[in-house]
């Protein structure tokens, strides 16, 4: 991978927040609206140079919060629309801006979203569509909503976590409203090389498992395995029976009294 994008940034919501509802910001993006003053980017920019540099680049130990497994779609809560729960999530009853700055917010608090996500949460508590628009752009124009720097830590996080190739992860990140040109710039951070050696940790992990299964029964299920991630046919099966190869090799060498 060739980089990690700090979500920490996150942690300063409530700052970039004043912006968002542009109580010290007009309409010109300045230094503080992009995350950079003196030329160093600072947590917290929107800009999309900002959330590479913003964050660490590092092995396959470090994992990001939200992205171990799929974050959840917003929860049943923002889906519902009556005015004392709207009370007791702290949403501002009337103003339909502030009611859909206040549930961004609350949602972004948890983990990154994108920006489709947001505004399927929103059209669920019946914003109308003009707020949503506003509170969605400001939000992105501060950065608070980065599509580009969610796919690219979405795809980080993943691969090394769940092992997942460029094709599970392209269509997960299709189905949280990623744009296509994004998405294929994300999945580009992996090349066919990594791919294959990231398959072939997984089959080595897997491998133990299936002994005592004839080799048909266990080319079957390590090349499932890696097609459920997303793995192309011919590199699966390549690097299964590679691997099945390799195991009857320390086989018979031990057999024969190797050490």
């Amino acid at each position: 991978m060739t980089r990690r994008t700090d979500w920490a940034e996150y942690a300063h919501l409530d700052a970039l927040a004043e912006r968002a509802g542009g109580q010290d910001v007009g309409p010109a993006r300045t230094a503080d609206d992009t995350g950079y003053e003196g030329g160093e980017p600072r947590r917290g920019g929107g800009a999309r140079d900002g959330a590479r540099t913003g964050g660490t680049r590092g092995g396959r130990g470090r994992r990001r919060r939200g992205f171990g497994e799929p974050p959840g779609e917003p929860s049943a809560e923002d889906g519902g629309a009556s005015s004392s729960s709207r009370a007791e999530q702290g949403e501002p009853p009337g103003d339909p801006v502030e009611r859909a700055r206040a549930i961004c917010l609350r949602l972004l608090t948890g983990t990154p979203r994108t920006r489709k996500q947001l505004a399927d949460a929103l059209r669920k508590r019946e914003i109308p569509d003009d707020a949503a628009e506003e509170v969605l752009s400001r939000f992105e124009e501060v950065g608070l909503i980065n599509d580009s720097a969610f796919a690219d830590a979405w795809v980080e996080s993943r691969h090394h976590g769940r092992g997942l190739a460029r094709r599970a992860l392209a269509q997960e990140l299709r189905t949280k409203g990623v744009d296509s040109a994004l998405i294929e710039e994300a999945v580009a951070q992996l090349d066919s090389d990594q791919e294959e050696a990231t398959a072939r940790e997984l089959v080595a992990r897997k491998l133990r498992t299936t002994r005592g299964l004839d080799r048909d029964k266990r080319l079957r299920r390590l090349a499932g395995m890696l097609a459920r991630k997303g793995y192309p046919e011919g590199m699966a099966l390549r690097v299964v029976r590679q691997a099945l190869e390799e195991e009857g090799e320390e086989t018979d060498f031990l057999d024969e009294g190797g050490i």
